[in-house]
């Protein structure tokens, strides 16, 4: 018998059941109301329409009149109804509605769990289930007080009714938070919630119940935020993305959360059916419950429901009659990314009813669903909200799937459309955000190490010496015993590749920061093979750059060492040797620098010389040529913007020195301004710095996006466009300001000086970091990948280099799912930490059904590539032919020698003097298919069983990844052939 569903509400969430309950074969009209009465149809015609009025549709229903609702069950043999929206929810119309039909909604007891800010967090404290630290406050004063004596990291602040996604406020600062409480209780007398502000990454668990009961849905995720970034107000929702995958403990972990939520509403006496939502917080001890929601959820509904492949029409009866434990609910394994088409200005004033046309068809990969539109009196389709459109693409990888809702979004003709371009950017730098020290360098050990040798410093120093930390060292040879002058000398040792300004701007500038004008400069030249022209020219440039800085160069030294560099490499050192009037100020002057003290950055002319071993190892991950030109400037190659010489400050800004203008002076040289400038401050002060104050400059935004490189790690790797800061006295920032621009140096007001308020707070404190980043993926958007999956048995110690290698953005490859005979490998657990999803096959006794099992698995995920990563299963001719030239493995050994599971043992009793590794495509016959790439280990006398594993290990992590990427590649042109 065919069933009419009724769901009630006016967003894309509610088009996004009607659309999946249409599917139902139960399910004869599904109506969606308000929205004059819509009957959910797809029209034909050249508007492309999704929800639109019929030549005999219903009248209107008032969604604020549920008698008019009852009408309309009634009149049209309602058979099911499903609430959207929480205010009729929680105004109980399930309690109504039950006589008269089947209700997939909670009843209005069950949810004060969304209605009650302050009933959830003590209902969440008293059935132990894991959430932030708060108190609830009805007085002002006594909510002051609160504020000022706790010692959270972050405060939130919620009201406690409905307030439509906007009664959380995360205020940066106490005094903030004082004044946002002020502002709350004066316009409400409901309860106010103070909650410790949580650290890690949101979630939102969805799961139907019929009150006992629970079957989860995929993990998604929100874009709250209105602009890329996750900046800007917060919003009814900009897009979303589905499923997101977290480790098997925590998943575990939010079932639990979900199923003690339920058992604990029935042993209350509200027996809680329907739709539960728990909005998550995944922080370092595990998921945390930020809030319920008594609903589906806008925009995961329109991600959540396309993946769904049971029928939605029997869940929800299952839920209102409390036989879900009858239901197997499946989900496809596909992604889903749905972007959010707004207008400009919204949250805030924005324009109505505003044309829409262009509309693409929906097809089995995109949906169109409606958030706020209508059709007006000429027929044409206009926005009735801020919210307009969300666009919902499925994939067999996000990457697929946000290229489909990215191309359809862009061609929807909407004046002054607002979409956001980051949505999914979680899982799209998940895990491979390099970080200097992944590049050879550890900044952090090296700061350690200063601090480890500051004794051993000490015990050197004599009468007119200063300790080890600064940018040189200041040496008063008067105190020593000397007749007149003081001396600043600074050293920097590297590897250069160009120019010696780099070399003597490093030295220089350092030079500068203590006072002193640079006088003579040393170099040292070294290599393993010398060529007199070569040479001749880094020296030519080193002496270019000592005369603009004013400085003689005085002498040097050319080494040949054969036995210590190769004969195409090179080093260069310098000695910068300062002198200093005592008439001049002996900078930093760090007593006098004081609260409020302005922040004067002068912009670099590019990377001066520090983080190259990062930017190395960006261009290697990506595959990226220094040949190649840079995207903003064709005209420049990426080579030649990374080597703009290092801009020397000298003249301009000693002069300053000199006239008593400056109090610090700070080189933003290695360790960026995050490490640099708290050198010249004292303690008790903060730099709060601005990075929207200054123009980034694209070389490092593109470095940023090219890695993933976290913020932070940008501040403290690169100078990211300030090459100094100076802290001038107040009443010199404008003569500071004139001498700085005649010398064609352009300089910003980065920041401000403050006091430290906590013991915790970081020196340097950033506003607006998102102006480092690149917030475009269309690049992610128009790049072909394949899909791949990895078998494991163990560690998969290779399966994290394979996993790393896909994410980034030049990769032709997603690993879609990581499978394991095993099921508590630790390699599964691994994975899942990294993002991506884990299957767990046991082999069991019959060959043919566990690869049978697997080839399922493979083809639901739409998979183009296997790789073999210490899966220690022999696969039949039947598997392996099935999936001929798609499944790859690496042998520890130099195929065809020593084949088999022993090889490095055998290696060893065979008592040969190489060995290695070889990747190559899986054969019938064991380790005998074509060979794609190998790579050769030396054995040395001592070496033993563990030791060879280890050496020809580091050489796998780096073979493999390549290898898989060849692959991916040849599927792609074949395929397009």
């Amino acid at each position: 018998m065919s069933k009419n569903a009724l769901i009630i509400g006016s967003g894309a969430r509610e088009h996004a059941i009607a659309w999946k309950l249409d599917q139902s074969p139960h399910v004869a009209n599904a109506y969606v109301a308000p929205g004059n009465g819509c009957k959910f149809t797809v029209q034909e015609d050249d508007l492309h329409i999704v929800l639109q009025k019929t030549a005999n549709a219903p009248t209107a229903i008032d969604l604020n009149d549920i008698e008019h609702v009852k009408e309309f069950i009634k009149a049209h043999n309602i058979d099911l109804v499903v609430i959207g929206p929480e205010q009729q929810i929680c105004a109980g119309w399930e309690d109504e509605l039950k006589s008269l039909t089947l209700v997939c909604a909670p009843s209005r007891m069950a949810s004060f769990l969304e209605a009650s800010k302050s009933y959830a967090k003590d209902f969440m404290i008293d059935n132990q289930l894991p959430t932030a630290e708060y108190s609830t406050f009805t007085e002002f004063n006594e909510a002051k007080k609160f504020i000022e004596s706790v010692t959270w990291k972050g405060i939130v602040i919620k009201q406690d009714g409905l307030c439509g996604g906007k009664g959380v406020h995360l205020p940066k600062t106490k005094q903030e938070a004082i004044e946002k409480l002020q502002h709350v209780m004066k316009t409400t007398r409901d309860p106010i919630v103070i909650e410790e502000a949580l650290v890690g990454y949101e979630i939102s668990a969805l799961g139907f119940t019929d009150g006992h009961t629970v079957r989860m849905m995929p993990f998604s995720q929100d874009h709250k935020r209105v602009f890329e970034g996750d900046r800007g107000e917060n919003t009814g929702g900009m897009g979303a993305i589905c499923p997101v995958i977290v480790p098997l403990e925590i998943e575990e972990q939010i079932l639990e959360i979900l199923q003690k939520t339920v058992d604990a509403m029935s042993n209350a006496g509200a027996l809680y059916k329907g739709i539960l939502y728990a909005g998550l917080m995944i922080t370092s001890d595990g998921p945390k419950i930020l809030e319920y929601n008594c609903r589906f959820g806008d925009p995961e509904t329109e991600v959540i429901l396309p993946l769904l492949e049971t029928d939605l029409y029997e869940i929800c009866e299952a839920c209102c009659k409390g036989t879900l434990h009858e239901i197997d609910v499946k989900w496809s394994k596909k992604s889903v990314i749905g972007i959010v088409m707004a207008i400009q200005g919204y949250p805030g004033a924005f324009k109505k009813k505003i044309p829409i046309k262009n509309i693409p068809l929906d097809n089995e990969h995109t949906v169109i669903f409606h958030a706020g539109t209508q059709i007006n009196e000429d027929k044409v389709l206009v926005n009735t909200s801020g919210r307009v459109l969300c666009v919902s693409s499925v994939g067999k990888s996000f990457y697929e799937a946000k290229q489909r809702a990215i191309a359809a979004i862009s061609s929807i003709q909407f004046d002054e459309k607002h979409f956001r371009r980051d949505i999914g950017h979680f899982v799209f730098n998940l895990s491979n955000s390099l970080e200097y020290s992944k590049s050879g360098v550890n900044i952090d050990e090296g700061n350690q190490l200063v601090s480890n040798i500051q004794d051993y410093c000490s015990s050197t120093l004599t009468k007119g010496t200063e300790q080890i930390g600064g940018f040189g060292a200041l040496v008063d040879l008067e105190a020593m015993g000397f007749a007149h002058p003081e001396l600043v000398i600074a050293n920097k040792t590297g590897n250069f590749s160009g120019l010696g300004y780099d070399l003597v701007g490093m030295c220089v500038n350092d030079v500068l920061c203590h006072g002193a004008q640079p006088v003579a400069f040393l170099d040292y030249y070294v290599t393993g093979k010398l060529d007199r022209r070569h040479a001749a020219e880094v020296i030519k440039s080193i002496s270019q750059a000592c005369k603009e800085s004013g400085c003689a160069l005085v002498g040097g030294e050319t080494a040949e060492m054969p036995g210590v560099y190769r004969s195409d490499q090179w080093d260069v050192a310098g000695c910068c040797i300062g002198a200093k009037e005592k008439s001049w100020p002996k900078l930093p002057l760090v007593q006098t620098v004081k609260e409020g003290d302005l922040l004067i950055g002068i912009a670099s002319s590019g990377l001066h010389s520090n983080g190259f071993s990062l930017v190395r190892k960006i261009f290697e991950q990506n595959g990226v040529s220094y040949e190649e030109k840079c995207p903003w400037n064709l005209d420049t190659t990426l080579g030649e913007e990374i080597l703009t010489p290092t801009k020397i400050y000298v003249n301009p800004i000693l002069s300053l020195i000199k006239e008593g203008h400056l109090k610090a002076v700070a080189h933003i040289t290695g360790g960026g301004i995050t490490e640099n400038l708290p050198r010249v401050l004292p303690d008790g002060l903060v730099a709060r710095i601005d990075c929207s104050n200054w123009p980034i400059p694209p070389i490092f935004k593109w470095l940023q996006k090219m890695g993933s490189v976290k913020v932070d790690e940008m501040l403290r790797t690169f100078n990211c466009g300030i090459g100094m800061i100076l802290i001038p006295y107040p009443g010199s920032e404008e003569k500071v300001f004139q001498q700085l621009s005649s010398f064609s140096l352009h300089s910003f007001k980065i920041g401000q000086l403050t006091r430290k308020f906590d013991d915790r707070e970081t020196r340097v404190k950033y506003e607006n970091i998102h102006e480092l980043i690149d917030y475009s993926e269309d690049d992610i958007a128009d790049h072909r990948r394949v899909n791949v999956a990895i078998l494991i048995s163990g560690r998969g110690s290779n399966m994290k280099y394979l996993i790393e290698k896909s994410r980034y953005r030049k990769s032709h490859c997603n690993v879609c799912v990581v499978i394991s005979n095993i099921p508590d490998a630790p390699g599964v657990q691994l994975a899942r930490s990294l993002g991506v999803d884990t299957v767990a096959i046991p082999h069991g006794k019959d060959r043919k059904e566990f690869e049978r099992k697997i080839t399922k698995e493979l083809e639901s995920r739409d998979v183009d590539l296997i790789c073999l990563a210490g899966f220690m299963r022999v696969l039949t001719g039947e598997f392996v032919n099935h999936w001929r030239d798609q499944i790859i493995n690496i042998h520890p050994s130099i195929l065809p020698s020593f084949k088999g599971a022993h090889a490095v043992q055998d290696a060893l009793k065979a008592k040969v003097k190489v060995t290695g590794c070889t990747v190559h495509y899986v054969a019938e016959e064991v380790d005998a298919g074509e060979i794609l790439a190998q790579a050769v280990i030396t054995i040395e006398p001592n070496d033993d069983e563990s030791s060879l594993h280890a050496k020809i290990q580091l050489h796998e992590h780096t073979i493999f990844p390549e290898v898989m990427e060849n692959v991916a590649k040849k599927i792609i042109l074949n395929r397009n052939k």
